[in-house]
């Protein structure tokens, strides 16, 4: 067996351990980077770490920490308060505020499950107060996260661009972020109406006084963003277990208890949609402000952006930083570390290229192109996006600049879709988390509502953007 075989088959049986036990990834890449590197390349300790991507490490660091503080200091349960309020009577407009939301937390740098575990809850009270269909609104909270996922200043288009970018292929990262925003939108769209989206547009909110407290007209009894540590999807591939989804369980049950009694206010569930922004909160919203100007506009790096504004914030205050540094996303950050190391180990070993050459040989580039998505999709379903992101795209790149004819840019595009887009699935993290953010359902029911859900977008979304973006 070749050393090419032989480091391949060790990445797929990474992809297996990690699905079938709760273990980190990153650990079992990193282990397999240095196990394949030494005993097989015969490689140094030293060469085996050029492979390790500090600047993507810095960048998810300085990302998960400001998203933490602002978690903290109630400047996303604001923000999501004023949205809400924006949709004055419209029960309808509710799920596409949760959509835009989650589109909005996630492109501007939010991790996709930090977002989900954010707004999940909140989505999911509003569903259970207002009678719509839970499938719907958690389905639209997933792809909103996902459709927002692929901005130039998130984390899975940074991943992307950054790999593409290495390879000197043609990039479009504008392209890759309005793909997975229309397909996203679009499969909601369908998901609306299917879920009865028609009839909540000639619904209305009850007024004050029809049995609501006057001061917060939209109090559903679960609608409070997830508080404590974030959950921001610590190895995707670990949301399998009863473990995970039992904690989850346990603190969207939180928000549902509440403290408040017959005439005493405002409880732990309630929203009062017309409480104002404290001067941290401000603060903390012209901060995210500053890191898309700067970072898009004035290419600065932004990871040593955010961990700046962050610093700001924690000068104001210090209480909130020594609990934001601990819900830094350190196991996600070591899965998508410990891949892009394994697979630094893989192209000095010159096992990317000879993939890329043997597969190109072996069929059409289109049927190429078809079966790499597929791979995406399925192993995405069940493990971890960014990880999946980190290592098939480095694979497909020989074959992308070999000549083949098939377009860098549509196929990357397609791919980042295919690979996210499933994360519908409970088995990945934003399934899992809302599944475990339902209220008032029989959650067996739920839960082969997201399987058999998760298993169609499966099967169908890579043949869709095979034919929309690669063979069109």
């Amino acid at each position: 067996m070749s050393s090419h075989v032989i480091a391949i088959c060790v990445l797929a049986l990474m992809f297996i351990v990690a699905t079938a036990m709760p273990i980190n990834m990153g650990v079992i890449a990193f282990v397999g980077a240095f196990l394949v590197g030494t005993i097989v390349f015969h490689m140094e300790t030293k060469a085996i770490m050029t492979g390790y991507p500090a600047e993507l490490f810095l960048t998810l660091v300085g990302i998960t920490f400001l998203f933490a503080q602002a978690q903290n200091n109630g400047t996303i349960d604001w923000l999501v308060r004023l949205a809400v309020r924006a949709v004055g009577g419209r029960i309808a407009a509710i799920p596409w505020v949760m959509f835009a939301v989650t589109a909005l937390l996630t492109s501007v740098g939010a991790v996709s499950p930090a977002a989900v575990a954010i707004i999940a809850p909140i989505a999911l009270g509003f569903a259970a107060k207002y009678k719509i269909n839970p499938l719907m609104m958690g389905l639209l909270v997933i792809h909103g996260a996902q459709g927002g996922g692929f901005s130039p200043i998130s984390i899975y288009g940074g991943i992307t661009n950054k790999v593409v970018m290495e390879a000197g292929l043609p990039i479009s990262p504008l392209t890759t972020a309005f793909t997975s925003l229309g397909v996203n939108l679009a499969v909601s769209i369908i998901l609306f109406f299917v879920f009865g989206g028609a009839k909540l547009m000639r619904q209305q909110m009850p007024k004050a006084g029809a049995g609501i407290r006057p001061m917060t007209p939209f109090t559903p009894p679960v609608a409070v963003a997830a508080q404590g540590p974030q959950i921001y999807g610590d190895a995707e591939n670990e949301t399998g277990s009863e473990e995970r989804l039992t904690a989850q369980r346990s603190t969207a049950a939180v928000g549902a208890v509440g403290n408040g009694g017959p005439g005493s206010g405002l409880g732990t569930g309630d929203i009062d949609l017309h409480a104002g922004p404290t001067f941290h909160q401000m603060f903390t919203v012209v901060g995210l402000v500053a890191l898309a100007v700067l970072t898009l506009l004035y290419k600065l790096d932004i990871g040593f952006v955010a961990l700046t504004i962050g610093l700001l914030i924690s000068i104001l205050s210090p209480q909130v930083q020594k609990r934001a540094i601990g819900q830094v996303s350190w196991p996600e950050i070591m899965l998508i570390v410990g891949v892009s190391t394994y697979v630094g180990v893989m192209q000095k070993m010159g096992t990317i290229t000879w993939v890329g050459e043997s597969v190109a040989s072996l069929t059409s580039p289109l049927t190429v192109a078809l079966l790499l998505l597929f791979v995406g999709a399925i192993v995405s379903a069940f493990a971890s996006s960014t990880a999946v992101l980190g290592s098939l795209i480095p694979l497909a790149v020989p074959f992308l600049a070999s000549g083949t004819g098939v377009d860098a840019i549509g196929f990357i595009a397609a791919m980042a879709v295919a690979s996210t887009i499933v994360d519908v699935s409970p088995f990945s993290t934003n399934g899992a988390l809302v599944l475990a953010s339902a209220q008032g359902i029989d959650r067996d029911v739920f839960l082969r509502q997201l399987m058999i859900y998760g298993g169609i977008v499966t099967l169908v979304a890579p043949i869709v953007v095979w034919l929309l973006f690669v063979v069109l």
